[in-house]
């Protein structure tokens, strides 16, 4: 467990007064994962509605010129969905940084962080028996690694609970959907560089 090992209290320790910055996080992160595929109709692209369906006067009905009109059945779509809609929300940089630390900060202070050494050979069972050991097994893990080898990903593939991330692209939404992280050693130290720089170096505590 990560009570045996220093975390860095600029990530891990941090007081969150609110929760307005890691909402927005979220939000984006979402926001940016949407596609853009539906796509609506208009009525220049209906099929059909070249003939005036009944003429202009003597019928007691209203004019209509096209069936293709938005007001008819099978008609095109007014103000529809284009395919081309841009749904991306920016969040600063720093801004993003700072959410990951709150967002960490808030699982640590669950107890919901873990650190481990990922010595794996490939096969599966070698992550189960680290998951095993951290009592962890039978919860939904974001298990965090400073690089990803081929060994690490077939230990990883088959096992359902478990997202492999890399340290620098954590996000406050796999964060708080985890019910465990899971850092590798050698991540702690990347994630350090990334989320509060050289600065980091000898600012550590439980």
């Amino acid at each position: 467990m990560a009570d045996t090992v220093k975390l860095n209290k600029e990530i891990f320790n941090l007081e969150v007064e609110n929760h307005e910055l890691l909402k927005v996080a979220y939000d984006a992160y979402l926001a940016n994962s949407r596609s853009s595929h539906a796509k609506t109709l208009k009525r220049g692209e209906v099929s059909g509605g070249g003939k005036k369906p009944w003429k202009q006067k003597g019928t007691g009905r209203a004019r209509f010129g096209s069936t293709r009109n938005p007001i008819w059945r099978h008609g095109g779509v007014a103000f529809g969905r284009t395919g081309e809609e841009n749904f991306t929300k920016k969040v600063a940089k720093n801004s993003k940084k700072l959410a990951v630390r709150q967002a960490l900060s808030l699982k640590n202070a669950d107890k919901a962080v873990f650190v481990a050494d990922f010595k794996v050979t490939g096969k599966t069972k070698d992550f189960v028996k680290i998951l095993n050991n951290q009592k962890i097994a039978d919860k939904a893990v974001l298990a965090v690694t400073d690089e990803k080898n081929d060994e690490l990903l077939r230990s990883t593939d088959n096992l359902q609970n478990v997202k492999l991330v890399r340290a620098t692209y954590l996000n406050v939404f796999d964060i708080m959907n985890a019910d465990a992280i899971l850092f590798d050693t050698k991540a702690l130290g990347a994630v350090e560089t990334w989320l509060v720089g050289a600065a980091a170096d000898g600012k550590e505590s439980k």
